[in-house]
């Protein structure tokens, strides 16, 4: 795990403030204030990544429609395939809580 490296009391302090967080618009909020706007973008752009291919959609696909460079594709894919398994966390904790609100 190479996030062992950055463990710090800073570290924490971030994923403090985030889990802190109660709602969309205090993320909207809290990242505007922490990050660029290029630096968000990045940030949706690899999530969308991986969701896309998780979908099996190609390459091409996913950089036509995402704008990331096929270097990004690929870490997002190594990630993917020999990461921590964090992206396939998040993307079926969203796609449960978006069928869940779907049945309401």
């Amino acid at each position: 795990m190479q996030i062992e490296k950055l463990r710090g009391k800073e570290l924490d302090q971030l994923f403090k403030s985030v889990l802190s967080l109660k709602d969309l618009e205090e993320c909207y909020r809290f990242f505007d204030d922490l990050c660029t706007v290029n630096e968000i973008q990045s940030l949706a752009q690899r999530l969308e990544v991986a969701r896309m291919l998780r979908e099996g959609k190609t390459y091409h696909k996913i950089e036509t429609e995402t704008g990331a460079s096929t270097a990004t594709i690929s870490r997002v894919k190594r990630c993917l395939n020999y990461g921590n398994d964090a992206y396939e966390m998040a993307l079926e904790r969203i796609k449960d809580e978006e069928a869940q609100a779907a049945a309401e």
